[in-house]
């Protein structure tokens, strides 16, 4: 049996080596083709669907001027609501009110300034966030704006009244411009020729625009998007695994929290004697810290569960300690003059600690609902997913 065996692999053996020779007789040649190595492609067209944070960015700025339209009883409002709800103006920064570096960027002077900068958004913001994803999306179209607020405080020797999310949306533009500098998005020249000369033909066409906030922020967006870049790359070596964007995105939101209350007079006056420089490098410092923390928690069995439990943790300690720093500077203000503000006030003062535990409750449920899909699939781990996150470190470098 063994040797009939033998004799059958001889005999097909010989089979195939007379076709062989037969192919070689006929001139038949094996072909050998080279395979492309999987790269990812991020060919761009000129209009890109909108994703979930240039929605999330639209629904808060539509909602914040359609409130101060709604209070003007018409699609403009007057430059002394803007002022009250937001408006950056010559002194804002030298009376340490740093909240209107933020805040002017989501009111608008009139409806069509508003549909405006939300084209902007739309065209520019789904080309952007599609690349780098929704946290550095935040990041550069909060520098942006911030940024663009506070060269323009600087340019500006006269008195003036800003609004607008001009400036985020121009350093949307500058991104993308350093995005195809560095050779990672595959856009035309066409789209910067056209986008940036509408713009600037737009610009012209009204007297009002404040040029020193649009180059700001395209400044801004461009220099941003470029440090974003090396830090990705550094963090291939100060980092385990590559973060899921719910992560990134609600550690955005709780530095842009702790920022806030940084450079807030209440800050100050709890550190009395540090200045906010001082008081800015320590909280870079947690930061930084809490980012590792997270990273070492990435890399452990079930590590994506606990993460995202500790984030609904780090959101309802968030939600109530601004509810408390709220009551503490509520009561001097009354009124405003804005009857639903008013009526807020009201009702949220007498009972702070109430609502604000309320409050505190709602933001840990809403994160865990935001993020059942992540825990789901943390809960299930058995130690595949804090390697494929590793792996995912890594393979990417940079941006």
């Amino acid at each position: 049996m063994g040797a009939g065996g033998a004799q059958d692999l001889t005999s097909q053996a010989g089979t195939r080596g007379s076709r062989n020779h037969r192919s070689a007789r006929l001139g038949w040649r094996p072909v050998s083709r080279r395979l492309r190595s999987p790269m990812p492609s991020f060919r761009a067209s000129f209009f890109e669907i909108p994703h979930a944070a240039v929605y999330a960015l639209m629904t808060v700025t539509v909602l914040a001027s359609g409130f101060c339209f709604i209070q003007a009883g018409g699609p403009a409002a007057p430059a002394e609501l803007l002022y009250r709800y937001g408006g950056m103006y010559s002194t804002a920064i030298a009376r340490h009110e740093y909240w209107r570096l933020l805040a002017y960027g989501f009111l608008h002077v009139n409806f069509i300034h508003l549909t405006m900068n939300m084209l902007c958004l739309v065209l520019w913001g789904g080309h952007l966030e599609r690349r780098i994803g929704p946290a550095y999306f935040l990041i550069i179209y909060l520098c942006a704006m911030v940024f663009g607020a506070v060269i323009g405080n600087g340019i500006h020797s006269t008195p003036y009244l800003t609004v607008g999310a001009s400036g985020a949306t121009s350093g949307i533009l500058g991104a993308l411009l350093c995005l195809w500098i560095l050779g990672k998005l595959d856009v035309s020249f066409d789209f910067f020729a056209i986008n940036i000369g509408l713009n600037i033909a737009f610009a012209f066409g009204n007297s009002r625009i404040d040029w020193g906030v649009h180059l700001g922020g395209f400044a801004a967006g461009l220099i941003v998007c470029a440090l974003l870049d090396l830090v990705e790359k550094a963090n291939a070596y100060a980092l385990r695994c590559k973060f899921p964007e719910v992560v990134k995105v609600n550690l955005t939101l709780l530095a842009c929290v702790a920022a806030l209350w940084t450079w807030s007079g209440q800050a100050q006056a709890f550190a009395a004697g540090v200045s906010g420089w001082a008081l800015t490098v320590v909280a870079a410092v947690a930061f930084c810290a809490a980012v590792k923390l997270v990273d070492l928690a990435l890399s452990m069995k079930k590590g994506l569960a606990i993460v995202v439990t500790m984030l609904a943790a780090a959101n309802a300690i968030a939600a109530m300690l601004s509810g408390w720093a709220l009551a503490l500077s509520c009561t001097p203000r009354w009124p405003t003059g804005s009857i639903p503000l008013d009526n807020l006030l009201v009702t949220f003062c007498p009972n702070a600690v109430l609502v604000s535990g309320l409050v505190a409750v709602g933001a840990a449920a809403v994160t865990l609902w935001l993020c059942s899909k992540e825990m789901s699939r943390g809960l299930d781990d058995v130690g595949f997913v804090g390697t494929s996150l590793r792996a995912e470190r890594n393979r990417r470098h940079g941006l």
